[in-house]
Protein backbone atom coordinates (compact mmCIF):
# COMPACT_ATOMS: atom_id res chain seq x y z
CA UNK A 1 0.00 0.00 0.00
CA UNK A 2 2.50 2.54 0.36
CA UNK A 3 4.61 1.53 -2.17
CA UNK A 4 1.18 2.09 -3.96
CA UNK A 5 0.79 5.71 -2.74
CA UNK A 6 4.69 6.40 -3.11
CA UNK A 7 4.15 5.63 -6.74
CA UNK A 8 0.59 7.75 -7.10
CA UNK A 9 1.84 10.49 -5.02
CA UNK A 10 1.17 13.57 -6.00
CA UNK A 11 -2.01 12.34 -7.42
CA UNK A 12 -2.97 9.74 -5.37
CA UNK A 13 -2.69 12.64 -2.13
CA UNK A 14 -5.05 14.59 -4.16
CA UNK A 15 -7.53 12.27 -4.93
CA UNK A 16 -7.66 11.68 -0.87
CA UNK A 17 -8.10 15.41 -0.24
CA UNK A 18 -10.77 15.54 -3.23
CA UNK A 19 -12.29 12.33 -1.05
CA UNK A 20 -12.56 14.16 1.80
CA UNK A 21 -13.68 17.14 1.02
CA UNK A 22 -16.90 15.82 -0.72
CA UNK A 23 -17.31 13.14 2.69
CA UNK A 24 -17.50 16.73 4.73
CA UNK A 25 -20.00 17.97 2.22
CA UNK A 26 -22.23 15.21 1.56
CA UNK A 27 -21.85 13.44 4.79
CA UNK A 28 -22.20 9.71 4.00
CA UNK A 29 -21.38 7.02 6.37
CA UNK A 30 -18.81 7.27 8.87
CA UNK A 31 -17.50 4.09 7.92
CA UNK A 32 -15.96 6.09 4.70
CA UNK A 33 -13.95 8.38 6.27
CA UNK A 34 -11.66 5.28 7.55
CA UNK A 35 -11.88 3.58 4.54
CA UNK A 36 -10.19 7.25 2.85
CA UNK A 37 -7.70 7.34 4.92
CA UNK A 38 -6.40 4.55 5.80
CA UNK A 39 -6.37 2.78 2.10
CA UNK A 40 -5.10 6.01 1.10
CA UNK A 41 -5.42 6.50 -2.87
CA UNK A 42 -7.36 2.81 -3.12
CA UNK A 43 -9.71 3.87 -0.50
CA UNK A 44 -10.37 7.52 -2.44
CA UNK A 45 -10.85 5.59 -5.43
CA UNK A 46 -12.78 3.29 -3.96
CA UNK A 47 -14.88 5.81 -2.26
CA UNK A 48 -15.23 8.62 -5.44
CA UNK A 49 -16.46 4.86 -7.25
CA UNK A 50 -19.75 4.68 -5.07
CA UNK A 51 -20.41 7.44 -3.32
CA UNK A 52 -18.98 10.18 -5.72
CA UNK A 53 -20.49 9.36 -9.32
CA UNK A 54 -23.60 7.99 -8.06
CA UNK A 55 -24.19 11.84 -6.52
CA UNK A 56 -23.27 13.21 -9.97
CA UNK A 57 -27.40 13.49 -10.64
CA UNK A 58 -27.57 15.63 -7.76
CA UNK A 59 -24.21 17.66 -7.98
CA UNK A 60 -26.00 18.20 -11.69
CA UNK A 61 -28.59 20.53 -10.11
CA UNK A 62 -25.83 23.23 -9.73
CA UNK A 63 -25.13 23.28 -12.95
CA UNK A 64 -28.98 24.32 -13.14
CA UNK A 65 -28.03 27.95 -11.29
CA UNK A 66 -27.33 29.80 -14.21
CA UNK A 67 -30.09 29.24 -16.74
CA UNK A 68 -32.24 29.95 -14.04
CA UNK A 69 -30.47 33.12 -13.12
CA UNK A 70 -30.90 34.23 -16.45
CA UNK A 71 -34.50 33.16 -17.04
CA UNK A 72 -34.78 35.10 -13.48
CA UNK A 73 -33.70 38.09 -15.26
CA UNK A 74 -36.20 37.97 -18.05
CA UNK A 75 -38.98 37.67 -16.00
CA UNK A 76 -38.29 40.28 -14.15
CA UNK A 77 -38.08 42.22 -17.30
CA UNK A 78 -41.82 40.30 -18.99
CA UNK A 79 -43.63 41.85 -16.04
CA UNK A 80 -42.86 44.78 -16.08
CA UNK A 81 -44.93 45.02 -19.39
CA UNK A 82 -47.00 41.90 -18.91
CA UNK A 83 -47.71 41.68 -15.49
CA UNK A 84 -49.83 38.20 -16.04
CA UNK A 85 -50.70 35.43 -13.30
CA UNK A 86 -48.02 33.25 -15.24
CA UNK A 87 -45.17 34.87 -15.40
CA UNK A 88 -45.38 36.30 -11.41
CA UNK A 89 -46.20 32.40 -10.57
CA UNK A 90 -43.03 31.07 -12.55
CA UNK A 91 -40.70 33.84 -11.13
CA UNK A 92 -41.88 32.79 -7.26
CA UNK A 93 -41.22 29.47 -8.47
CA UNK A 94 -37.46 30.07 -9.43
CA UNK A 95 -37.08 32.43 -6.56
CA UNK A 96 -37.94 29.69 -4.06
CA UNK A 97 -35.83 27.48 -6.29
CA UNK A 98 -32.77 29.71 -5.72
CA UNK A 99 -33.51 29.85 -1.64
CA UNK A 100 -35.03 33.32 -2.10
CA UNK A 101 -38.46 32.84 -0.26
CA UNK A 102 -39.31 36.63 0.23
CA UNK A 103 -38.96 37.70 -3.39
CA UNK A 104 -40.49 34.54 -3.62
CA UNK A 105 -43.55 35.30 -1.49
CA UNK A 106 -44.19 38.93 -3.08
CA UNK A 107 -44.18 37.19 -6.68
CA UNK A 108 -46.75 34.83 -5.39
CA UNK A 109 -49.14 37.65 -3.64
CA UNK A 110 -49.13 39.61 -7.13
CA UNK A 111 -49.77 35.75 -9.02
CA UNK A 112 -52.79 36.25 -6.44
CA UNK A 113 -53.51 39.33 -7.06
CA UNK A 114 -54.75 39.11 -10.62
CA UNK A 115 -55.60 35.74 -10.19
CA UNK A 116 -56.88 33.67 -7.66
CA UNK A 117 -58.64 30.68 -8.85
CA UNK A 118 -55.48 27.72 -8.88
CA UNK A 119 -54.32 26.52 -5.63
CA UNK A 120 -50.40 26.19 -6.34
CA UNK A 121 -49.29 29.73 -5.74
CA UNK A 122 -51.42 30.05 -2.44
CA UNK A 123 -49.65 26.62 -1.40
CA UNK A 124 -46.41 27.75 -2.35
CA UNK A 125 -46.62 31.10 -0.42
CA UNK A 126 -48.01 29.20 2.28
CA UNK A 127 -44.04 27.68 2.23
CA UNK A 128 -42.09 30.70 2.03
CA UNK A 129 -44.10 31.93 4.68
CA UNK A 130 -43.23 29.02 6.80
CA UNK A 131 -39.75 28.91 5.54
CA UNK A 132 -39.17 32.89 6.50
CA UNK A 133 -40.64 31.78 10.11
CA UNK A 134 -44.02 33.57 9.75
CA UNK A 135 -46.23 30.95 10.75
CA UNK A 136 -49.12 32.67 11.16
CA UNK A 137 -49.44 34.42 7.36
CA UNK A 138 -48.86 30.82 6.37
CA UNK A 139 -52.23 29.27 7.95
CA UNK A 140 -54.74 30.54 5.84
CA UNK A 141 -52.80 29.64 2.41
CA UNK A 142 -51.86 25.75 3.65
CA UNK A 143 -55.65 25.67 4.83
CA UNK A 144 -56.98 27.06 1.88
CA UNK A 145 -55.05 24.23 -0.37
CA UNK A 146 -55.56 21.23 2.25
CA UNK A 147 -59.45 22.19 2.39
CA UNK A 148 -59.76 21.47 -1.64
CA UNK A 149 -57.22 18.96 -1.98
CA UNK A 150 -56.20 16.81 1.28
CA UNK A 151 -53.59 15.26 -0.64
CA UNK A 152 -51.66 18.20 -2.32
CA UNK A 153 -47.99 17.60 -3.23
CA UNK A 154 -48.08 14.00 -1.94
CA UNK A 155 -49.69 15.24 1.25
CA UNK A 156 -46.73 17.64 2.21
CA UNK A 157 -49.40 20.30 2.13
CA UNK A 158 -51.31 19.02 5.21
CA UNK A 159 -47.79 18.02 6.81
CA UNK A 160 -46.58 21.72 6.79
CA UNK A 161 -50.57 22.67 7.84
CA UNK A 162 -49.79 20.19 10.66
CA UNK A 163 -46.40 21.95 11.22
CA UNK A 164 -47.51 25.82 11.10
CA UNK A 165 -50.21 24.71 13.82
CA UNK A 166 -47.62 23.33 16.07
CA UNK A 167 -45.80 26.92 15.36
CA UNK A 168 -48.62 28.96 16.42
CA UNK A 169 -49.47 27.12 19.46
CA UNK A 170 -52.36 24.92 17.87
CA UNK A 171 -51.46 21.49 19.68
CA UNK A 172 -54.26 19.88 19.27
CA UNK A 173 -55.06 20.57 15.47
CA UNK A 174 -51.36 19.68 15.01
CA UNK A 175 -51.22 16.43 16.89
CA UNK A 176 -54.08 15.05 14.86
CA UNK A 177 -52.93 16.31 11.67
CA UNK A 178 -50.21 14.73 11.91
CA UNK A 179 -51.08 11.65 12.79
CA UNK A 180 -53.44 11.36 10.02
CA UNK A 181 -50.90 12.55 7.47
CA UNK A 182 -48.13 10.14 8.57
CA UNK A 183 -51.13 7.64 8.30
CA UNK A 184 -50.95 8.63 4.60
CA UNK A 185 -47.66 9.30 3.84
CA UNK A 186 -43.68 8.69 4.75
CA UNK A 187 -42.43 11.75 4.18
CA UNK A 188 -38.87 12.27 6.31
CA UNK A 189 -39.78 16.59 6.78
CA UNK A 190 -43.23 15.21 8.20
CA UNK A 191 -41.74 12.56 10.81
CA UNK A 192 -39.51 15.09 12.53
CA UNK A 193 -41.81 18.21 12.70
CA UNK A 194 -43.90 16.18 14.32
CA UNK A 195 -40.71 14.78 16.47
CA UNK A 196 -40.06 18.61 17.23
CA UNK A 197 -43.30 19.29 18.09
CA UNK A 198 -43.63 16.27 20.72
CA UNK A 199 -40.15 17.09 22.03
CA UNK A 200 -41.02 20.14 22.67
CA UNK A 201 -44.26 19.31 24.95
CA UNK A 202 -41.34 16.86 26.81
CA UNK A 203 -42.73 14.16 25.03
CA UNK A 204 -39.35 12.48 24.69
CA UNK A 205 -40.11 8.77 23.95
CA UNK A 206 -42.83 9.88 21.27
CA UNK A 207 -40.32 12.07 19.46
CA UNK A 208 -37.55 9.82 19.83
CA UNK A 209 -40.26 7.40 18.07
CA UNK A 210 -40.51 9.26 14.91
CA UNK A 211 -37.27 10.65 14.88
CA UNK A 212 -36.12 6.61 15.21
CA UNK A 213 -38.79 6.15 12.07
CA UNK A 214 -36.38 8.70 9.39
CA UNK A 215 -33.48 6.48 10.07
CA UNK A 216 -35.44 3.08 9.92
CA UNK A 217 -35.95 4.02 6.35
CA UNK A 218 -32.63 3.71 4.96
CA UNK A 219 -31.45 0.45 4.86
CA UNK A 220 -34.24 -0.77 2.55
CA UNK A 221 -33.94 2.30 0.21
CA UNK A 222 -32.25 2.82 -2.89
CA UNK A 223 -29.03 4.33 -3.50
CA UNK A 224 -30.33 7.26 -4.95
CA UNK A 225 -32.98 8.01 -2.00
CA UNK A 226 -30.65 7.61 0.43
CA UNK A 227 -28.13 10.54 -0.96
CA UNK A 228 -31.39 12.87 -1.29
CA UNK A 229 -32.74 12.16 1.88
CA UNK A 230 -29.02 12.33 3.66
CA UNK A 231 -30.23 16.06 5.39
CA UNK A 232 -33.18 14.15 6.81
CA UNK A 233 -30.97 11.71 8.45
CA UNK A 234 -29.02 14.44 9.69
CA UNK A 235 -31.56 15.84 11.06
CA UNK A 236 -33.11 13.13 12.52
CA UNK A 237 -29.64 12.14 14.29
CA UNK A 238 -29.49 15.66 16.02
CA UNK A 239 -33.08 15.38 17.32
CA UNK A 240 -31.51 11.92 18.90
CA UNK A 241 -28.66 13.66 20.42
CA UNK A 242 -30.50 16.15 21.79
CA UNK A 243 -33.32 13.52 23.16
CA UNK A 244 -32.61 12.02 26.66
CA UNK A 245 -32.72 8.38 25.74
Amino acid sequence: MGFLSHLLYPWGLLLQIFAIVHFIRRRPDLYWIFIILFLGPLGAAIYILIEVIPDAGLLSQSFKVFPRRKRIQELEAMVRDNPSSGNYEELGNLYMDNGRFQPARVAFDKSIAVDADTLDPFYRRGVCALMLGDATAALPDLERVVAKESDYDFHRAAGLLAHAYAQTGQKEKAAALFRQVTGASTSSETYLNFAAMLAAQGRTAEAREWAQKVLDKKPNMPAYLRRRERPWFRSARDILKKLPA
